[in-house]
C-alpha cells in the first residue's frame, strides 16, 4: 500500500472538495486552520465572543461542543447572533454519545463532527469474541442509528467529520483489532460505508491520537486504505494531535504529527489542540500550514529509491553501534544530542547543572561524514565501507530535510549511523529567526524522521540560542517517544464539556509532579477521551462531574468523586501508593 503520492518531494494528495458553509475544504483549496471554543455552549454571549475572536484571528472554521440536546438547540441562538454581527465563519457541532444532540445541532450548524467510537456505542472495556454474524449485526445497528443524521445532513446540504480518536474505540473494534491504527481506520470506515450506502459523500476523516507515532501511522494507513478502495474514496483529511498539552511541549508534539503528514502531502485542514486559550492555537496552525508552500518550492531529489522503513509500523533503523567521543550511538543505544562547538563552549562556561539535558557530542569533533546527495562516489564509499560510520548530509543541500534524510537512509547500508539536522542552512551569526518558526521547523523535521525510525543522533541549529537549542533537542526526543528525561503530560484542550479549569489545574499538577522522570500523567477535562487515553498514561486525572475528579491508573478508574480542591494532593498520594514517587531534589542555596 502507498500512503503518499511521492515520498521524496512534496506533492499534495488530491481529494474531492467538501463545502462547509460555502468554504471549500480539500481539492485545490488552501489548507484550512480551525479551532474550538472553550466556554459553556449555553453561555451565548461568551460563545459568540470567543467565536468572533477566532474568526478575526484567521480561523477558517469554529467547533462548538453540543453535549446535550439543550446545548445543541442553543446553537441556533449562537448562529443568529454571529450573523447579526456579520461573522460568517462556519460552525461545527462536536458530538459525543448523543445522536439526539446531533439531530438537533444539524438543524443549525454547517457541519457535524461525530466520533465513531461513541456515536452508537458506550465504551465498557468488555472483552468478547464476536462471530462474523454478530459483528454484522453490530454494523446493522450502527447504520440504523446513523441513518437519520445522514438524511438530515443531506437535506440541509451540510458536511460531516468522521473523527476517530485513539482513546475511544468501541469495544467491538478493540476486541477485533486492538487499540491500533488498524482499529482506528476501521472505526471510521464503518461510518463512511454507511454514509455512502445512503448516498452521502460530504464528509472528511480524522485519526487523532496523543501519541505522534500512533497518529502518523493511523493517518498513513487511512490514506493508503482509501486509495486502495478506489478513486471515489478521495475524501479530505483533517489533521490533529489530540491532548498535545501546552507550552513548548504542546507545540512540538503537534508539529511532529501534523508536520510529518503535511510533508507527505496528507492534510486539507488542521487543528493544533493546546491546553491554552484557543486563540493561541491559530498562529501555530497557520505556521504549520505555511510550511507546505516552502516544501513545494524545493527541487526533487535525483531519484526515488524504495523507502528504508515501513511507513505504517514504527521500527528503528537497524544501524550498528559505534563510539563517538565518550558516547555510544546507533543500534539500540540512546539517541544522542549533538551541538556545535561554540554552543558546547558557551554551555560549559555558563557552569550550569544540566542533569539529564547535558550536551553530549561536539559536531566538529564527531568525525561525521558529510554527504553530498548528488555525489555517487560518496555512496559507493559507504557501500564498500564495512565498519559502521557516522553520517549526515552536507550543509547547503537544496532539498527538503525530511525527504533528504529519507533518501540518505535508503541509499546507504543500514549499518551506518545517521545524524539528523533540522536545517541545512543555519541562521547567520547575530540573526534572530522567528522563534515559533524555528521551533516548528526543528520539531517537524527531526520529529518526523524519528517517527520513521531514522536517526541515531540529532543536531538543532535553527534556534540560535545555545540553551534554547539544547532544550529543544531534548524536548523533541521526549515528544517523539525516543528519550524520556522528564515527566510526560497528556493534557486535552478545554471545551464546553470540560468539568474544571484545565489550564490552572494542569499548571498545579505540573508544579507538583514535574520532577518525576519517566512518569506519564494524563489530564482530561471529561470522559470523552479520558478513559481511553488512560491506557497510554501511568496515571490519569479526569473530570467525572462538576467539581469532582476521578483518578485512574492506566485506563482503570481507582478513585471517584474527589473534590477538586483535594484532587491534586490525592493524585500525588496515588503516585506514592504505586511506588512511582521520588522527592524532588533540593534547590541549591544561592550564594
Amino acid at each position: 500500500m502507498k500512503h503518499t503520492p511521492h515520498p521524496y518531494r512534496y506533492q499534495r494528495r488530491l481529494t474531492r472538495e467538501v463545502l462547509v458553509g460555502g468554504i471549500g475544504f480539500g481539492a485545490a483549496n488552501p489548507i484550512r486552520v480551525q479551532s474550538m471554543i472553550t466556554c459553556d455552549t449555553m453561555d451565548t454571549a461568551k460563545s459568540v465572543g470567543q467565536t468572533t475572536d477566532l474568526a478575526n484571528a484567521g480561523c477558517s472554521l469554529v467547533r462548538i461542543t453540543a453535549p446535550t440536546v439543550k446545548d445543541a438547540a442553543n446553537l441556533q441562538n449562537i448562529k443568529a447572533e454571529l450573523a447579526a454581527k456579520g461573522i460568517n465563519v462556519p460552525i461545527v457541532a462536536d458530538i459525543h454519545f448523543k445522536p439526539e444532540a446531533a439531530m438537533e445541532a444539524a438543524k443549525w450548524v454547517d457541519k457535524i463532527r461525530i466520533n465513531p467510537g461513541n456515536f452508537a456505542d458506550k465504551k465498557k472495556f468488555n472483552v468478547r469474541d464476536y462471530t462474523d454474524e454478530q459483528y454484522a449485526e453490530e454494523i446493522a445497528r450502527i447504520e440504523e442509528c446513523f441513518e437519520p443524521l445522514v438524511r438530515l445532513c443531506q437535506e440541509r446540504k451540510i458536511a460531516m467529520r468522521i473523527g476517530t480518536n485513539h482513546g475511544s474505540l468501541a469495544d467491538r473494534l478493540m476486541n477485533r483489532y486492538g487499540d491500533s491504527p488498524q482499529g482506528m481506520v476501521e472505526s471510521a470506515l464503518e461510518y463512511a460505508r454507511a454514509a455512502r450506502k445512503f448516498g452521502y459523500n460530504d464528509f472528511v476523516f480524522s485519526m487523532k491520537s496523543s501519541n505522534p507515532k500512533v497518529m502518523i501511522g493511523a493517518y498513513r494507513l487511512l490514506v493508503a486504505t482509501l486509495d486502495s478502495l478506489g478513486p471515489d474514496w478521495n475524501y479530505p483529511i483533517h489533521l490533529g494531535v489530540t491532548e498535545a498539552g501546552d507550552g513548548e511541549d504542546g507545540r512540538i508534539k503537534s508539529a511532529i504529527g501534523i508536520g510529518a503528514l503535511l510533508a507527505d502531502g496528507i492534510g486539507d485542514t488542521l487543528r493544533v489542540s493546546l491546553t491554552e486559550d484557543s486563540i493561541r492555537e491559530i498562529p501555530v496552525g497557520r505556521a504549520l500550514a505555511a510550511q507546505v508552500a516552502k516544501l513545494a518550492a524545493l527541487p526533487p531529489l535525483p531519484d526515488s529509491p524504495a523507502l528504508s522503513f515501513d511507513p505504517f509500523t514504527y521500527t528503528r533503523r537497524a544501524s550498528k553501534t559505534i563510539k563517538v567521543g565518550d558516547f555510544a550511538l546507533g543500534g539500540g543505544e540512546t539517541i544522542r544530542v549533538v551541538v556545535p562547538e561554540k554552543n558546547f563552549n558557551l554551555l560549559a562556561s555558563a557552569n550550569e547543572t544540566f542533569g539529564d539535558i547535558a550536551p553530549e557530542i561536539v559536531y566538529e569533533k564527531s568525525g561525521v561524514i558529510e554527504v553530498d546527495l548528488t555525489d555517487a562516489k560518496a555512496f559507493e564509499f559507504l557501500e564498500k565501507e564495512e565498519e559502521p560510520r557516522f553520517v549526515t548530509i552536507k550543509d547547503g543541500t537544496p532539498y527538503a530535510p525530511i525527504a533528504a534524510f529519507r533518501y540518505l537512509a535508503a541509499k546507504i547500508p543500514a549499518r551506518h549511523a545517521i545524524l539528523l539536522k533540522d536545517t541545512f542552512n543555519p541562521p547567520a551569526e547575530g540573526t534572530q529567526p522567528d522563534p515559533l518558526e524555528a521551533l516548528l521547523t526543528a520539531a517537524t523535521t527531526i520529529g518526523a524522521l524519528l517517527c520513521d525510525g531514522i536517526g541515531d543522533a540529532i543536531l538543532v541549529r535553527g534556534e540560535p540560542g545555545a540553551g534554547g537549542a539544547l532544550r529543544l533537542s531534548y524536548n523533541i526526543l521526549q515528544a517523539s517517544g525516543n528519550r524520556i528525561f522528564k515527566t510526560d503530560y497528556v493534557a486535552c484542550p478545554s471545551c464546553g464539556r470540560t468539568l474544571f479549569d484545565l489550564q490552572t489545574t494542569t499548571a498545579k499538577i505540573r508544579a507538583a509532579t514535574n520532577h518525576l522522570k519517566g512518569v506519564k500523567i494524563a489530564v482530561m477535562g471529561c470522559i470523552v477521551n479520558g478513559p481511553g487515553e488512560m491506557a497510554d498514561a501511568d496515571f490519569g486525572y479526569v473530570g467525572g462531574a462538576p467539581s469532582k475528579i476521578n483518578l485512574y491508573i492506566n485506563k482503570t478508574p481507582v478513585k471517584f468523586n474527589i473534590p477538586e480542591a483535594e484532587a491534586v494532593d490525592r493524585l500525588v498520594d496515588l503516585i506514592k501508593e504505586n511506588g512511582r514517587w521520588v522527592d524532588p531534589a533540593p534547590t541549591p542555596a544561592k550564594v
